[in-house]
């Protein structure tokens, strides 16, 4: 059984740069394409980076393009979502989610990926 855990939320202020882990458990890290996606108040739920099981294709939503960097650790069972100069409209429960095999690059649709972590919030105050 897959299973997604993410951390590294917390309060933030407006510049500021956080690092969100998500660590998968219960198979190889290797296999699956992997996404973040966030959901703000009132808001459905997005895409905002995703990395295809190689790492060596990468997608970012427009507005973090330039700020945020997704990676992977397939010896830590890890992916990253590096996040800098936070603005207050990225205040949101940040999900990782994993695309199982067969996958073919970065994966950006929600229908894509079959397992997904319990999020972690970040706020940023202005």
């Amino acid at each position: 059984q897959v299973q997604l855990v993410e951390s590294g939320g917390g309060f933030l202020q407006a510049g500021d740069s956080v690092r969100l882990s998500c660590v998968l458990s219960g198979g190889p890290l290797s296999s699956y394409a992997m996404g973040w996606f966030r959901q703000a108040p009132g808001k459905e739920r997005g895409i905002v980076a995703a990395i295809s099981w190689t790492g060596g294709s990468v997608y970012y939503t427009d507005s973090v393009k330039g700020r945020f960097t997704i990676s992977r650790d397939n010896v830590k069972n890890t992916v990253y979502l590096e996040m800098n100069n936070l603005k207050p409209e990225d205040t949101a429960i940040y999900f990782c989610a994993a695309d199982p095999p067969p996958n073919v690059g970065a994966s950006t649709t929600q229908e894509e990926y079959d397992y997904w972590g319990q999020g972690t919030q970040v706020t940023v105050s202005s």
